[in-house]
C-alpha cells in the first residue's frame, strides 16, 4: 500500500471517545462541559419554548407573577400590618426583592424536574448530565431580565436614583444563580431516584421564602443573630439585591459573607452528590 493510500486510512479513522467516571470529588468535567457549550445553549432555548408554548400572553407571565405578588404584599405587609419598609415605597420595597426570590424559586423547581422531564434524552445519548440543571437555571435570566424593566419603569415613576451599589448587582446575581443551582443539584439527583422530592419542594420554597427578608426588612433580626441569619444564603442574596437596585438601607455585611460561605458549601456538596449518582440516573430515571 502507498504512503499517500496510508494517510488516507489515518484520516479517515473514526475519533475514539472515552467515558470514564469522574477522577475526584470536585471533578465537574470542565473540559467536557466547554465541548457541549452550544448543546447548553440549545437546552435553554428548548426551556423557554417549552415554557411559553401555547400560552395566551406568553412572556409577560414573567411580568406578572413578580408584579401581581408585589400588590398583595403591598396591601397586606405594607398597608394593613404596617412593616417597615426601609423608607422606600411598599410597592419599591416588596419588588425589589421580589426579583430576586421568584428567579431563584423559578430556577429551581425547573432544576430540580430536569431530569425527569429529559428522561428520553437522558437514556438515549451520551453528554454532561451537568448541563441539565445548569440549563434550568440560565433560561431563568431571561425571565428576570423582563422583571428589571418594569422596576426601572417604577423607579422612574417614584423618582428613585440607585447609587454606585447598582454595579454589584452582578455579584448578588451570581449568588443567586449558584444558590439555585447547587441546591437544584441536590434536588434533581434526589428527585430521579425518588419522585417524591417534586412534592417537597414546594413546602421547602414557601418556607424558605418567610425565612429571607422578602416581605420584610432584614433590619428587623437582632443584629446578635445576624450570622445565624445568614446562614439562610437567600437571605443575604435579597438584601443585597434590594439595596443595589434602590441605594436604600444598609449594605449587606455579616449576613452576606456568611452567605457567600453557605452559597460554596452547597455547591461543593452537589457537585460531589450529583457527580457520584450521575452514572446511575439513566438506570432509574
Amino acid at each position: 500500500m502507498s504512503s499517500l493510500a496510508q494517510a488516507n486510512l489515518r484520516q479517515n479513522r473514526p475519533t475514539i471517545n472515552t467515558i470514564a467516571p469522574p477522577s475526584g470529588l470536585l471533578d465537574i468535567g470542565l473540559g467536557e462541559l466547554w465541548a457541549y457549550r452550544e448543546l447548553l445553549y440549545f437546552f435553554v432555548w428548548k426551556d423557554l419554548k417549552v415554557r411559553y408554548k401555547q400560552t395566551a400572553i406568553g412572556a409577560l407571565w414573567a411580568i406578572l407573577q413578580p408584579f401581581l405578588t408585589m400588590l398583595v404584599f403591598s396591601l397586606f405587609f405594607g398597608r394593613f400590618a404596617h412593616l417597615p419598609s426601609d423608607g422606600l415605597p411598599h410597592p419599591v420595597f416588596y419588588y425589589s426583592g421580589l426579583l430576586a426570590w421568584i428567579y431563584f424559586s423559578g430556577a429551581l423547581q425547573h432544576a430540580t424536574n430536569s431530569m425527569i422531564e429529559n428522561q428520553r434524552v437522558i437514556t438515549k445519548v451520551f453528554f454532561p448530565r451537568l448541563l441539565l440543571p445548569m440549563a434550568s437555571v440560565g433560561s431563568g435570566l431571561v425571565d428576570l431580565g423582563f422583571g428589571l424593566m418594569v422596576f426601572l419603569g417604577m423607579a422612574l415613576f417614584y423618582r428613585i436614583i440607585p447609587d454606585r451599589g447598582v454595579l454589584l448587582l452582578p455579584v448578588f446575581l451570581l449568588l443567586a444563580l449558584l444558590t439555585a443551582f447547587g441546591v437544584g443539584l441536590w434536588l434533581s439527583a434526589l428527585n430521579a431516584i425518588y419522585r417524591d422530592v417534586r412534592y417537597i419542594v414546594p413546602f421547602l420554597l414557601q418556607f424558605w421564602m418567610f425565612a429571607s427578608p422578602v416581605a420584610y426588612p432584614a433590619s428587623l433580626v437582632p443584629a446578635r443573630w445576624h450570622w445565624l441569619y445568614g446562614l439562610n444564603p437567600m437571605a443575604g442574596v435579597v438584601e443585597g439585591f434590594r439595596w443595589s437596585l434602590t441605594g436604600h438601607g444598609q449594605p449587606p455585611g455579616v449576613p452576606l459573607a456568611v452567605s457567600a460561605i453557605m452559597v460554596l458549601l452547597l455547591l461543593a456538596g452537589g457537585v460531589i452528590y450529583f457527580r457520584k449518582v450521575e452514572g446511575t440516573i439513566a438506570d432509574v430515571v
